[in-house]
């Protein structure tokens, strides 16, 4: 996957100046900020963070840098139009940034994909309407990809029926999870907080933790 290959390239070619695990964060974080508020047509107080945050991160980079933060992007969405799989829990890794300092890693994607065939029963699933997938720690989105990719491998468009709500603790595998599912057109509410102590709620979970795909916003990316 040559795009891949490049996003990695291009961490490493940063890298003199920052630690790839920072430049790797700030660029999903602008990313994940990027895309949503430009989904939003009401610019409310939670706008208005998320446009400073960005702000203040994008401060750190010169603008070569954060034109490389733009094509990093683009490749990300080739990457997935090559191939659905967790393209950015692969980069996460493979460029060495998951170790017992960071203490994160991601699950190889195999291993995401025969967890979802084993747990998806096809011949259970309705023929019309809506059905919900809920992932209660889905760091980089990996298993909701890997279900996705089951889902559309057997002819069922999940982009039009299946309904998403993805969370977890760290803000960092919420924006992974939010990028790559906005990419693949999922219809998703991806949520910051702990499931157990904090299950999302439509009512009460606070909108400054919630990023809601283009697809559930009905926006084209």
């Amino acid at each position: 996957m040559e795009a891949k290959k490049e996003i990695i390239g291009i961490i490493k070619d940063m890298s003199g100046s920052y630690a790839p695990y920072n430049i790797f964060s700030d660029w999903i974080q602008l990313c994940a900020i990027s895309v949503q508020n430009a989904c939003c047509m009401i610019r409310n107080k939670v706008w208005e963070d998320r446009e400073q945050l960005y702000i203040d991160t994008a401060r750190k980079y010169k603008d070569k840098e954060l034109e490389q933060f733009a094509r990093m992007f683009v490749l990300l969405g080739d990457a997935l139009e090559e191939e659905m799989t967790d393209v950015l829990g692969e980069v996460y890794m493979e460029a060495e940034m998951g170790n017992k300092y960071t203490g994160q890693f991601f699950t190889p994607f195999h291993v995401s994909e025969l967890c979802a065939k084993a747990g998806i029963d096809l011949a259970e699933l309705p023929e019309t309407g809506r059905i919900s997938l809920h992932e209660p720690s889905c760091g980089g989105g990996g298993m909701v990809i890997a279900a996705c990719k089951v889902l559309h491998d057997a002819g069922f468009d999940y982009q039009r029926r299946l309904d998403v709500v993805a969370q977890d603790l760290d803000w960092k595998g919420v924006y992974m999870t939010y990028l790559q599912l906005s990419l693949i057109g999922c219809r998703a509410l991806v949520v910051q907080g702990d499931t157990l102590a904090e299950p999302f709620d439509r009512r009460r979970t606070d909108p400054a933790r919630i990023f809601r795909t283009p697809a559930y916003m009905e926006v084209l990316l």
